[in-house]
């Protein structure tokens, strides 16, 4: 949830019970659930527009490396889980597949961080950097750079 609030996801949907176990040991001093939608479903396949690609994200033979992918303008996402293998019928129904090139695989966080993070670096979006580290940064950190 707090990568989703990180890089303005609107929405978020689950399925399984995963969450539902570790929402008590969550740690997200931001709070994204009050801010983005979390729904738990039981196929993604039944909420997703006919008008949104849908890009799954896995390790999966013939997959495209993530560095050559271009996203699409409004994509649905559907991730991996750290345990398992996305359904056949997902991967069948996505309009890409890609994965991480990575030494090993990694959790489910810090690949949904890396593929957001990847969508926004290409979307080369201007920004004025000082102000928008005043803007998200926490209230305890005041550092500045002096040369």
């Amino acid at each position: 949830m707090r990568a989703a609030n990180c890089y303005d996801a609107k929405e978020v949907f689950y399925t399984g019970d995963r969450f539902d176990r570790a929402v008590k040991f969550q740690t997200d001093t931001k709070n994204a659930i009050q801010h983005i939608p979390l729904t738990a479903v039981d196929s993604f396949l039944e909420h997703i527009p006919k008008d949104i690609k849908i890009v799954c994200v896995e390790l999966v033979e013939g997959a495209q490396p993530l560095p050559e992918f271009i996203h699409p303008p409004r994509t649905f996402y559907i991730f991996g889980p750290e345990d398992g293998s996305i359904e056949q019928a997902l991967i069948d129904r996505a309009d890409a597949v890609v994965y991480i090139p990575t030494n090993t695989c990694m959790n489910l966080a810090a690949t949904v961080n890396v593929v957001l993070y990847d969508r926004m670096a290409k979307m080369q979006l201007q920004i004025n950097h000082t102000e928008h580290i005043k803007k998200i940064r926490d209230t305890n950190n005041r550092l500045t750079i002096k040369k």
